[in-house]
C-alpha cells in the first residue's frame, strides 16, 4: 500500500462518486476504480457498496476513511515541519550573550528573529567572552555575542557591531556637568577595570585608550559584568570607561561622558562553530538586522 492509494481512497469516499474523485484527482475514472479494487483486495474487506447509479462506504470503510484522514494528516504534518526544519524555521538554538551587548544590537536582532521564526525555542545565557568560547568549543551554545578579537581555529566569529568607548562617572564627580572633559584629566581617578582574563580585547582597548592619554589606569576594583561596573560607579566607588551603549543602561547616580580624543572603536562579534539550517538562518537575520556582511 502507497499513500496515493490512501488519497484515491479518501477522494472516493468524500465524493461517493468515481467519475467526481477522479477529476479532482486529474486521472482517469477506470484506473481509479482498478486501484479502488486492488486496495480492497490488499486490505481484505470492501470500502464500498456499488450499484450502477450510487457509492456508499460499507461499515468497514467508514471506519478505515476516518483513520486514513489522521494518517494523512499526520504525513501532511511531518513533511510541513521537515520543510521548515530544513529552512532553519524549526528547532532550537541556544545563544550566549555578553551583558553589555544587551544594551545595543542583541534585542533587535532576537526580536527580528523571532518574528521570522517563531516556532525555533531560544534559550539564552549571559556569559563573558571565555565563558562563551569554552561552551562554544563542548557543543553548549550554538551562536554567541562576544568582544573580538576571536583567534581560535575551528570558530566563526564576524562583527554585528561597533562603538565609541565613553566615560562613566558619579553623577557627584566635580566633572560630571562639565560639557566638556579630556580622558587625561582622570589619570589619578581609581578605575573600575572589566578583567582581561574575561575578555581581553575589551580590556586592552580601555588601557590603550588611557595610555594614549598619557597614563596607564589605577585599578580601583575589577567587575565582570558591564551592569556591575556602572552601579560602582554609581556608588562613587571610582570612574570607568565602557563601550557607548552602556548608556542605554538606566542606572540613577551617573552620568556619561565622549571622550573626543577618542578614536578607540570595540565591536560585538557573533561566533559560532557548525552552520545548521537554525544557525544560518539565524546569521541571515543578524545580517540583515546589522548591516554587516556575515
Amino acid at each position: 500500500m502507497e499513500l496515493r492509494h490512501l488519497r484515491y481512497f479518501i477522494a472516493v469516499a468524500e465524493e461517493l462518486n468515481f467519475t467526481r474523485a477522479a477529476e479532482k484527482l486529474h486521472i482517469a475514472q477506470p484506473p481509479l476504480s482498478q486501484q479502488i479494487q486492488h486496495l480492497e483486495a490488499e486490505l481484505g474487506f470492501q470500502l464500498f457498496r456499488r450499484t450502477k447509479r450510487t457509492v456508499h462506504l460499507t461499515a468497514a470503510g467508514q471506519v478505515f476513511f476516518e483513520e486514513a484522514g489522521k494518517i494523512l494528516q499526520q504525513v501532511d504534518r511531518a513533511i510541513q515541519l521537515g520543510r521548515q526544519t530544513s529552512r532553519g524555521e524549526l528547532g532550537q538554538l541556544t545563544i550566549g550573550f555578553v551583558s553589555s551587548s544587551a544594551h545595543n544590537v542583541v534585542p533587535a536582532i532576537l526580536q527580528a528573529f523571532r518574528i521570522r521564526c517563531p516556532a525555533v525555542k531560544l534559550e539564552l545565557h549571559e556569559l563573558t567572552t571565555n565563558e562563551q568560547l569554552q561552551r562554544l568549543r563542548f557543543g553548549q551554545i550554538d551562536i554567541g555575542f562576544v568582544r573580538p578579537p576571536v583567534e581560535e581555529e575551528g570558530i566563526n566569529s564576524e562583527i554585528v557591531f561597533r562603538e565609541p568607548l565613553i566615560v562613566a562617572l558619579p553623577e557627584t564627580h566635580p566633572a560630571a556637568d562639565r560639557t566638556h572633559l579630556e580622558l587625561r584629566e582622570l589619570s589619578t581617578e581609581p578605575f573600575i577595570l572589566f578583567p582581561r582574563s574575561q575578555a581581553a580585547g575589551l580590556y586592552d582597548a580601555i588601557v590603550s585608550l588611557c595610555q594614549q592619554a598619557g597614563f596607564s589606569p589605577i585599578a580601583a576594583q575589577e567587575a565582570i559584568q558591564m551592569q556591575t561596573i556602572v552601579s560602582l560607579v554609581a556608588a562613587e566607588m571610582g570612574v570607568a570607561i565602557v563601550p557607548a551603549s552602556m548608556q542605554n543602561f538606566q542606572r540613577s547616580g551617573v552620568v556619561y561622558k565622549a571622550l573626543p580624543e577618542s578614536t578607540c572603536i570595540v565591536a560585538i562579534a557573533l561566533i559560532w562553530r557548525s552552520d545548521p539550517a537554525t544557525v544560518q538562518r539565524f546569521l541571515e537575520v543578524a545580517r540583515q538586522i546589522s548591516g554587516f556582511e556575515i
